[in-house]
């Protein structure tokens, strides 16, 4: 090991011949280190990771794997020169460029995994519809996740460099609440996005009301929400408005109730009042998708005997609950027709005083 010590007495740009040595063996030995951790043991943890049930570690992988061989060559080169005595200039351009190196992959790690997250969420939120809406939403949020994150790391490197960032965050705030008054609808509207896409009251396809205005969600935008009403015509309306107003949502409807009423004449015998609501259950007994839920002889009206009556329809779809309304109130028609039960209509009877 002598000739290593001799290495101390040969000098340039104020490092010895050793130092030059031992930065040199630390720079190819953590080149390597970082080149084997890449090929063999990512590899392996791979596998075990495509093993478990979980993906999150499959994502913990993913980010390691795609980082690049210059962040290897530039993290084996800051470990090595740091034996060395460089000029300020030099020392400060290696500097800047693995602080930005760090920065750059960072937040990509960091970005990647919020996406990830997102995405979960948003997957459990819809049970794994809506995949288009999902991935809008999701990009939507990257890219605002991306501004934020490399506002942070620009900050983080200009306070490492010895520059006063106070100042600058200051002003960075002013200039901010301006943008933020100048732009309060604006955002308002795309704050009102972000929850309806993760609240999901409604979702596109789903038939709502809001106030007098009713139709189909055909679209949800960052600002606006596009419906198409029953006229054909499209309306526009902005996610705030949409969020601070009462929407009724029904393509959530599992079931539709109906409830109506029967007339029958006075005059109508006891017996056949009674066995009205026998014929109503067996009429809609008759119908897979009905479910009566009760019919009785509520009251005496000026003119008829009223009946109540009660059933669901078990489906959400709208022409299928008309259509079913239908057929029900034709066989009703059929049925006390066979039975000769009369239905009453609005009548008066004058009495004439000789």
């Amino acid at each position: 090991m002598d000739w290593i010590e001799k290495l101390n007495d040969y000098h340039w740009a104020g490092n010895s011949a050793n130092d030059y040595f031992w930065a040199v063996l630390i720079f190819i030995g953590s080149l390597v280190i970082l080149k084997l951790f890449q090929l063999f043991i990512l590899a392996r943890l791979r596998k075990l990771a495509a093993k478990t049930k979980t993906d999150l570690d499959d994502v913990l992988i993913e980010i390691f794997t795609k980082i690049k061989p210059p962040f290897y060559f530039l993290i084996a080169l800051y470990l090595g020169i740091r034996l060395l005595t460089l000029p300020d200039i030099l020392s400060q351009i290696i500097k800047i460029f693995f602080l930005l190196v760090i920065v750059y992959e960072v937040i990509r790690a960091l970005e990647r995994l919020i996406k990830y997250s997102v995405q979960k969420y948003l997957s459990r939120a819809s049970k794994g519809n809506d995949e288009k809406v999902n991935l809008t939403t999701v990009k939507s949020i990257t890219v605002i996740v991306r501004i934020i994150l490399w506002l942070v790391g620009l900050t983080l490197i200009l306070a490492n460099l010895g520059i006063n960032v106070t100042s600058l965050v200051a002003s960075l705030g002013i200039g901010g609440i301006a943008v933020a008054l100048a732009l309060q609808n604006i955002l308002s509207d795309i704050f009102s996005s972000f929850s309806i896409i993760v609240d999901r009251p409604f979702e596109i396809g789903d038939f709502i009301v809001i106030g007098k205005d009713k139709g189909t969600v055909e679209k949800i935008g960052l600002k606006t929400t596009r419906i198409r009403s029953l006229g054909g015509e499209e309306l526009v309306i902005s996610n705030k408005e949409l969020t601070t107003a009462r929407v009724q949502n029904y393509g959530r409807l599992e079931k539709r109730r109906v409830d109506f009423d029967l007339g029958i004449v006075y005059g109508t015998t006891k017996d056949k009042l009674e066995r009205i609501p026998k014929l109503i259950e067996q009429i809609i007994a008759k119908f897979e998708l009905a479910e009566l839920d009760r019919c009785h002889f509520t009251e005496y009206g000026d003119y008829s005997l009223k009946f109540s009556v009660v059933y669901y329809v078990n489906s959400s779809d709208f022409n299928v609950n008309m259509d079913l309304k239908q057929q029900i109130n034709l066989a009703i028609y059929q049925k006390f027709e066979e039975e000769g039960i009369e239905f009453a209509y609005p009548t008066q009877k004058v009495i004439i005083k000789k």
